[in-house]
């Protein structure tokens, strides 16, 4: 299969979009931490410091999650320029080292979607008591 300028240039909307739901959720974790350290100074529940101990991991595979989103993005770019300039090999394996770089993305926001779920239900079920 030949690669063109075309085939890379797929991938901007898809990381683009993938990049505003991670930008999304970070977002949304940074308001919970804050609410949490206002309420952790006030009230320095034990629960609260268990609760930021996980958000904190979560917030570590969100950072991660927009590294190797951002790393396909210019692997792509960088594909694009190796195709302009004719040098076709070198685009190959950069635009597929681009697109393990998207799924290792999309498999870390797997991840941090199960951990957030798990959190969700553990406190349904303290609620359900």
């Amino acid at each position: 299969m030949e690669l063109t300028l075309g085939i890379p240039a797929l991938l901007f909307p898809a990381i683009s979009l993938t990049m505003l739901a991670y930008n999304a959720r970070y977002l949304a974790i940074a308001a919970l931490i804050r609410q949490l350290h206002k309420k952790y100074q006030e009230t320095a529940s034990a629960s609260v410091g268990l609760q930021v101990k996980k958000l904190r991991k979560r917030l570590t595979i969100i950072k991660n999650m927009q590294a190797t989103a951002i790393f396909s993005f210019l692997l792509a770019v960088i594909t694009m320029a190796l195709i302009f300039f004719n040098i076709e090999i070198a685009a190959n394996v950069v635009f597929g080292i681009s697109l393990l770089s998207l799924i290792a993305s999309l498999i870390l926001s797997f991840v941090e979607v199960q951990l957030s779920t798990k959190a969700l239900s553990i406190q349904l079920k303290d609620m359900e008591k």
